[in-house]
C-alpha cells in the first residue's frame, strides 16, 4: 500500500508531537514530505531535528506565502495544521480547496465567523477535517464515558467541572502568543474541557452564560500586591532573575533553538513577563452551561493554582461520581513530550443512591495528556479498531467545543446568556 503523505504547516511547539511519531513510529504507512512556516530559521531547526534526532532525512520547507506552491511540488494527502489558533482556518480551508484533507490541533478555530467559514469550505470541497482531542484517549476519561454510557448514574442532572492550571503551565499562556492570538482561554484551553463534556454527557451545549476577568496576571494586578519592579521579557533582565514565573530561553536549548534564536525573522518573544500590559485574556472564568438533555454544568477555569489537574462531579438519577486527576505540570516545549500532562494520580468514586461508595479502577495511562497522547496517535496515523467510544473527533466536534466558550466570551462582553445555535449553521 502506498504511504499516506503529510505536510505539516506551523513547526512551533505543538509540531514535533506529531512529525516525531510519523518519522518513527508510524514510518512503514506513513512519510513527512514538507513544513510550511513564517519562520525559516524554525523550519531549519526542524530539519535539525529531524537529522540528529529521529535519523531523517531533512525535508523541503516553505515560508507562510509558499503555502500553494508546497501543495502544488509535493502533493500531500493530508496537511496537518499546528500553527496558532486565529490562522488555523486559514489553512484548513485553502488546503481543502487545493484538495487535501486536514488534520487540525485544537481549538479548530477562534470565532464563529472563522468557524463558519470552515463548515462551508467542507460542503463545498466534501473534503475531510479531523480536530486531535487527545484528552478523549486518557483510560480515565474513557472509562468516565463508559460508567455515563452503561448508565451506572442514571440521567445526569448536575455537573461541577473545576479545572486548575498551575504556576507553570497556567502562566505559560501569559508569557507567549495566547495573549493576544488564541480566542482567550476558554477557547484555547477550555475547548478540551468542553470537548470532554460533550463527549462524556453524549449531548451538546444549547445555552451558555459567563463570567470572567484578568485577576492575578497583567501589571496592574502585580502592583496591587506590591510588586514594585518590572521587565518586558526574561532573557537579559536582571529583574527576571529573582521572579518565579520567569521563562528563561537561553537555559533550555530546545526552548533557544526554536525561539530565541528563530524570533529575529518575525519578532515572536516568547518569555514575556506574565505581569507586562499587553495581556488582553482572562485568568479567572466561570462558566454556565445547559446542554440539550437538560443536564446543566457549572465550569471554572483558574490559571494560576498551586497544583494542576481537575475535579469533576456528575450528579445522575441513580447516585453521584466524584473524579480527582492531577497532572504533572509542565511548559510546552520546555521538556520530553510524555511529560506534557502526564497523569500523577487519579480517583474515581461512585457513590450510589442506598448502597455503599466504591473506587472505580482505571487502567494506568502511559505519555502525555494523561496517556492519551500515544493512543490517539495510534488512531491517527495507524489502522483505527472499532471503537464503541466514539473517540475520533470529527470537524462537527470541533465546532460544538469551540462554540461553548465562544458563546461564553459573547456573554462576558455582553453579560447575557446566549444560545449556541445562534452562532453557527450547523
Amino acid at each position: 500500500m502506498a504511504k499516506i503523505k503529510y505536510a505539516l504547516v506551523g513547526t512551533g511547539g505543538r509540531a514535533e508531537f506529531f512529525y516525531g511519531e510519523i518519522v518513527t513510529v508510524f514510518k512503514d504507512t506513513s512519510e513527512l514530505i514538507a513544513f510550511c512556516d513564517v519562520n525559516q530559521t524554525r523550519m531549519d531547526y526542524a530539519n535539525r531535528l529531524l537529522q540528529e534526532k529521529y535519523d531523517h532525512e531533512p525535508i523541503p520547507t516553505y515560508k507562510a506565502h509558499e503555502f500553494d506552491r508546497m501543495i502544488a511540488e509535493t502533493k500531500p494527502d493530508i496537511v496537518i495544521v499546528t500553527t496558532i489558533d486565529r490562522v488555523h482556518h486559514r489553512y484548513i480551508i485553502r488546503a481543502m480547496e487545493l484538495g487535501c484533507d486536514v488534520i487540525s490541533e485544537k481549538p479548530m478555530t477562534v470565532d464563529e465567523d472563522k468557524c463558519q467559514d470552515i463548515l462551508d469550505a467542507i460542503d463545498r470541497t466534501g473534503r475531510k477535517l479531523r480536530v486531535t482531542f487527545n484528552y478523549r484517549y486518557a483510560p480515565h476519561n474513557t472509562k468516565i464515558r463508559e460508567i455515563i454510557m452503561d448508565g451506572t448514574l442514571g440521567d445526569i442532572l448536575s455537573v461541577n467541572f473545576e479545572w486548575l492550571l498551575n504556576t507553570q503551565h497556567g502562566a505559560d499562556y501569559f508569557r507567549r502568543w495566547h495573549r493576544r492570538n488564541s480566542g482567550d482561554l476558554l477557547v484555547h484551553k477550555s475547548t478540551h474541557h468542553f470537548d470532554l463534556m460533550n463527549f462524556w454527557l453524549g449531548s451538546k451545549p444549547e445555552t451558555v452564560y459567563a463570567m470572567g476577568d484578568l485577576k492575578f496576571y497583567g501589571r496592574e494586578n502585580a502592583e496591587q500586591r506590591g510588586v514594585t519592579e518590572f521587565y518586558q521579557r526574561a532573557y537579559g533582565s536582571k529583574v527576571a532573575e529573582n521572579d518565579p514565573f520567569a521563562l528563561h530561553l537561553d537555559r533550555n536549548e530546545h526552548l533557544k533553538s526554536m525561539y530565541l534564536d528563530a524570533e529575529h525573522e518575525d519578532g515572536y518573544v516568547r518569555d514575556q513577563s506574565v505581569f507586562g500590559d499587553n495581556i488582553s485574556i482572562e485568568d479567572t472564568l466561570s462558566v454556565m452551561v445547559k446542554y440539550k438533555n437538560k443536564a446543566v454544568m457549572n465550569y471554572s477555569l483558574n490559571a494560576y493554582m498551586p497544583w494542576e489537574g481537575f475535579i469533576i462531579v456528575f450528579n445522575g438519577t441513580k447516585g453521584r461520581m466524584e473524579v480527582r486527576v492531577s497532572e504533572q505540570s509542565y511548559v510546552n516545549s520546555g521538556g520530553s513530550k510524555a511529560d506534557e500532562g502526564a497523569l500523577k494520580e487519579k480517583t474515581i468514586t461512585i457513590y450510589p443512591h442506598f448502597a455503599a461508595p466504591y473506587e472505580v479502577e482505571v487502567e494506568e495511562g502511559v505519555g502525555g495528556h494523561g496517556g492519551g497522547d500515544p493512543v490517539m496517535l495510534r488512531d491517527i496515523f495507524d489502522k483505527p479498531a472499532e471503537d464503541r467510544f466514539q473517540r475520533a473527533a470529527s470537524h462537527i466536534d470541533g465546532a460544538w467545543s469551540i462554540l461553548t466558550g465562544i458563546a461564553a466570551n459573547r456573554s462576558i462582553r455582553t453579560g447575557q446568556p446566549v444560545k449556541v445555535e445562534e452562532l453557527v449553521r450547523l
